[in-house]
């Protein structure tokens, strides 16, 4: 069995009993980094082996995991925060397991984009996930691409290039085009702040910026 186990977002009690339980009864948790991992386990004292697994390392090694779990053994997928698989590594482990007839398992848990969405007051009814942008190749396609779209887009985004893809998004949107940008979601500092693409930008380049970054923007009408 392979275990996909969402972690806090920011607020530690934002686990869930069940995610505690997996994680105690599990052969071997597979952490995105062991190092921010290892914090989170000695808070809610789970005490079970800890192995790396993370973008630079999982093509080496998802066929020796779907070995050990065809022999029996149990695993959890956690990474920094949030849920495997959504911008995180995750979904290469479960194609295998999938492919080889290992039984699967994702408990629901935290995502950092809902939370964004459903408070930014922008249509949920209907929406997309695009995650993080291309840095150089395929950027200003991907953007051409979502002039049109209608539904509420959602990307994930550096602390260190929000005021520059904000002011693209201006440019390829239009300044007016309603936004919402979601910061340290969950923790003591959270912001949340709404406007149009121009508002939000200015705002954002007086301000300075720290913190997890959720940018949603609505679809074209």
């Amino acid at each position: 069995m392979l275990y996909i186990v969402p972690t806090p977002i920011g607020n530690l009690q934002d686990i869930t009993l069940r995610a505690l339980d997996v994680l105690k009864q599990v052969d071997l948790i597979l952490a995105e980094d062991t190092r921010t991992s290892s914090k989170l386990l000695q808070h809610f004292q789970v005490q079970k082996p800890v192995s790396p697994y993370h973008q630079h390392n999982e093509h080496k090694i998802v066929q020796h995991l779907v070995q050990q779990l065809q022999s029996g053994k149990t695993m959890a997928v956690i990474t920094d925060a949030g849920t495997p698989g959504i911008s995180d590594p995750a979904f290469l482990l479960v194609r295998e397991c999938i492919r080889h007839g290992v039984k699967v398992e994702c408990l629901p848990g935290a995502t950092a984009f809902v939370p964004a969405l459903v408070n930014s007051g922008l249509p949920a009814n209907r929406f997309c996930f695009e995650g993080f942008l291309p840095l150089k190749k395929g950027r200003q396609t991907l953007f051409k691409s979502l002039a049109g779209e209608e539904r509420t887009m959602i990307f994930y985004e550096s602390p260190l290039r929000l005021v520059k893809t904000l002011e693209e998004m201006i440019q390829y949107f239009g300044p007016e085009r309603p936004c919402s940008v979601s910061r340290e979601l969950s923790k003591m500092f959270e912001e949340n702040v709404r406007g149009t693409l121009t508002e939000v930008a200015s705002y954002f380049k007086e301000k300075g910026v720290k913190g997890e970054i959720v940018i949603v923007v609505e679809g074209a009408q």
